[in-house]
């Protein structure tokens, strides 16, 4: 059966929505180029999605000196976009996670539990990045993680900064779920800091509502001469008892 035109249409709208899911926040230009559409073209399908409530303009971030002229207009998906990738399998992960709490008696013991599942699930997906991260060579470990995350499906970046490096995931798989149980991201920070060998701390996270998980590491005594910083970035990134989890801005 020949394919109509309307479906692929809808067909190039969810390239350009996954297109977003897997690199985070872009702009018309950038979905341009990555999917090999005419800017116009994308714009029309971002109206489109837009309207839908699956994607939104925002104002593009800019670290460091701006430059003359408007910033750049990005499109990130929205919490009912994400819900088109993650519904089914959020809910499986919710239902699992609330039998291990209920089977553990609830409560305190419940929350342990969940929390004690959390760590060895992650543990064995750490195991997955460890290669990575000890390969590369000290500076690198971030970017080494980020790679790692993004072919698990995390669309993550690191970038670098006056005090340290950002360590940034665009997409999590299991964001209603860690809304639900926040033991998920807890037991993420502590491999994390474990995959790195050094104290790190969570800025934001997708399940309390940020556009991004936000991830700090700061500089150590042996990745800080290793370690160039990005000319684009000098915004300091340190969070207070009051901010941590929350998206610095």
């Amino acid at each position: 059966m020949p394919v109509s035109a309307s479906d692929e249409q809808h067909g190039t709208r969810n390239r350009v929505a996954r297109s977003i899911l897997d690199h985070g926040p872009s702009t018309a230009a950038e979905l341009a180029l990555r999917l090999e559409l005419t800017q116009a073209a994308v714009r029309r399908h971002l109206d489109t999605l837009a309207a839908d409530g699956v994607v939104e303009p925002r104002e593009k971030r800019v670290y460091g000196a701006r430059g003359r002229g408007r910033p750049a207009k990005v499109f990130a998906l929205t919490d009912c976009g994400r819900d088109a990738f993650d519904q089914a399998y959020d809910k499986l992960a919710v239902d699992a996670l609330r039998w291990i709490e209920q089977s553990a008696g609830g409560g305190e013991a419940g929350r342990a539990a969940v929390a004690a599942f959390a760590r060895a699930r992650l543990a064995v997906q750490a195991e997955g990045y460890r290669g990575a991260v000890e390969a590369a060579d000290p500076g690198r470990r971030t970017q080494a993680l980020a790679g790692a995350l993004s072919a698990d499906g995390y669309a993550a970046t690191a970038r670098s900064a006056p005090v340290g490096e950002q360590l940034c995931q665009h997409h999590c798989p299991v964001a209603h779920a860690a809304e639900r149980y926040p033991q998920l991201c807890e037991a993420e920070t502590e491999v994390f800091s474990q995959l790195l060998g050094t104290h790190v701390q969570r800025l934001a996270t997708i399940a309390h509502g940020d556009g991004v998980c936000t991830t700090f590491i700061p500089k150590t005594a042996s990745t800080e001469a290793a370690v160039t910083a990005d000319p684009s970035t000098t915004k300091t990134t340190t969070a207070s008892a009051s901010t941590a989890g929350r998206n610095p801005e």
